[in-house]
């Protein structure tokens, strides 16, 4: 019988929900005028602290072999630090349900690159829905963010590229894997490798300033880092029992959340077309989630 840490499609739920949660508590940090990277470095050195501090509790360790501090390195990079200020960049330009729509490219993106990487090559209906995904993403991005306020076209670009960090950081993770490390020990490790490079970041881009306004938003950064913290140990499992394109899809659940976050608590308005570009991406991530479960 699978229990939630072995069933793909709960761990999948339960990671896109935790996901989904932070692109609301992005937009009201940025909007009380926290700088993008330093919301970044609040993510990943509060979940990064806690995991390592779950690791000690339950008598393990992180042990630094080459293989680890690269897998580290390049995951720190690729997974966290430039999505995170990719998205905390690009939420007040076009809103959070509109940045959350770009999560949904990350499956047809992640499906393209095992194609073109040789990871995995997708069936005919595969192809299908990387073209039909692609479609959905042209029309989405024509609609330049919220009704009646549309984004420069720059921010449109910054958010695509949300997808294409994500898929490469969803294929390296499992091509990288180091043998024998368990989940706990890659989440903080990773967590506090992407810490470092965003506090070095901050400090070279003068954004340290920010940091003085995060004791007055507590509950906030409490809430954020405890479901950040929740969401990786949940990412790590499902790396390993649904591998990367399975993965991926915690981006349609966390759409989801961030568009009904959006619309309902922070009263964002989408016009006709963005439903639509989002439905027609819908479309497309069921067809390449079919193709990868005939499989």
């Amino acid at each position: 019988m699978k229990t939630l840490w072995t069933s793909a499609i709960g761990l999948l739920l339960v990671t896109g929900i935790l996901l989904g949660l932070t692109l609301p508590f992005g937009k009201v940090a940025t909007a009380a005028g926290v700088a993008p990277i330093v919301w970044a470095f609040v993510i990943s050195a509060g979940a990064g602290s806690v995991l390592f501090a779950a690791l000690l509790a339950g008598g393990g360790r992180i042990v630094p072999t080459a293989g680890k501090l690269r897998y580290f390195a390049v995951t720190a990079a690729v997974s966290y630090a430039i999505p995170n200020l990719l998205m905390f960049s690009a939420i007040p330009h076009l809103g959070a349900g509109y940045t959350g729509i770009m999560f949904t490219l990350s499956p047809v993106v992640t499906l393209m690159l095992s194609l073109v990487l040789g990871v995995r090559r997708p069936n005919a209906l595969g192809m299908a829905g990387i073209v039909v995904g692609f479609a959905g993403a042209v029309l989405v991005a024509v609609t330049r963010g919220e009704a009646g306020r549309p984004a420069e076209l720059f921010w449109v670009g910054i958010g695509l590229l949300l997808p294409v960090s994500l898929a490469l950081g969803n294929i390296y993770r499992t091509w990288d894997w180091p043998e024998g490390a368990g989940t706990f020990e890659l989440a903080a490790g990773s967590h506090l490798a992407a810490a470092v490079l965003l506090i070095a970041g901050i400090l070279f881009s003068g954004s340290a300033g920010s940091l003085a306004l995060l004791p007055s938003l507590p509950l906030l950064v409490a809430a954020q880092v405890a479901s950040a913290s929740l969401m990786f140990v949940f990412f790590f499992q499902l790396q390993k029992v649904g591998g990367p394109v399975y993965l991926s899809q915690i981006g349609y659940v966390g759409a989801a959340v961030g568009l009904m976050s959006g619309t309902l608590l922070l009263g964002e308005r989408y016009g006709v077309l963005t439903w639509a570009g989002a439905l027609v991406i819908a479309a497309g991530v069921a067809m390449t989630t079919r193709a990868q479960a005939g499989r």
